[in-house]
């Protein structure tokens, strides 16, 4: 099985990397100023700005 892709607060990191908010329902529409972190593995994931986003590591993060 592979990796998980989307980690919500709370959760582990799974790799040293930057990682960014994306919404949750809507990658497709993407969102505005989204937050960039970067945290190593094991380092625990931030609250998001509000409640329909999700972390994903930025080089897997959909961009259009």
């Amino acid at each position: 099985m592979g990796e998980r892709s989307r980690y919500t607060v709370g959760q582990k990191a799974p790799n040293d990397g930057e990682y960014m908010e994306i919404g949750d329902h809507s990658v497709h529409m993407g969102i505005n100023n989204p937050k960039h972190i970067y945290l190593k593995k094991g380092d625990h994931f931030p609250e998001n700005t509000n409640d329909d986003r999700v972390w994903v590591k930025k080089d897997h993060a959909v961009t259009h």
